[in-house]
């Protein structure tokens, strides 16, 4: 049986060089599908979402005695992914000469080529949707939309107040909703 994840037993086990590498392995055990859905909902691909779950963990690791415990570890831990597939989405639009300012309608052949995509037309659209918001607003509404996090926890993620964030969320949504009206 899995023993149960208590964060403040496992952030002290981090900072013990003894337990750290056991301790660790929790933590990928716990946060792990949760952040490779994060990142996969902002590059669309698998193969590029399991790499930054791989280089966020990485990173986390070669780092850990740098967590302090004053934000929550799934915080610190969402924190680099976000930078890390930021860093990514940047990469990818340099390597495709596309403005940062542009929306990712390179992410639209990413879903459309994508062998694990399994969704229905409606899915499909909603994805294309989303992958046409500017980068921040689609930050947001995904962890607000699909993993319902709270605003202040995406606050401390994305390092923006919270009336910024839910002003983004209402654009998102009312660019998404427009979307999927305009292709009736």
């Amino acid at each position: 049986m899995t023993p149960v994840y208590n964060e403040e037993i496992v952030v002290a086990k981090l900072q013990n060089p003894s337990t750290a590498r056991d301790a660790f392995g929790q933590v990928v055990e716990h946060y792990g599908e949760r952040i490779y859905w994060q990142i996969r909902k902002m590059v669309v691909s698998h193969e590029d979402a399991d790499d930054l779950l791989q280089n966020t963990f990485l990173k986390a690791w070669n780092s850990i005695e740098l967590f302090r415990g004053e934000a929550k570890l799934s915080t610190w831990l969402y924190r680099i992914a976000v930078n890390e597939t930021i860093t990514f989405l940047n990469k990818e639009r340099q390597h495709n000469n596309i403005s940062i300012d542009s929306d990712d309608t390179f992410l639209l052949n990413n879903i459309e080529s994508d062998e694990w995509f399994d969704g229905d037309e409606l899915q499909l659209r909603l994805q294309r949707a989303i992958a046409l918001l500017p980068e921040k607003q689609r930050l947001v509404f995904n962890m607000r939309y699909f993993d319902e996090m709270k605003y202040e926890d995406i606050s401390e993620i994305l390092g923006t107040s919270v009336g910024a964030l839910k002003a983004s969320y209402h654009h998102a949504t009312k660019k998404i909703e427009e979307y999927l009206l305009s292709c009736d």
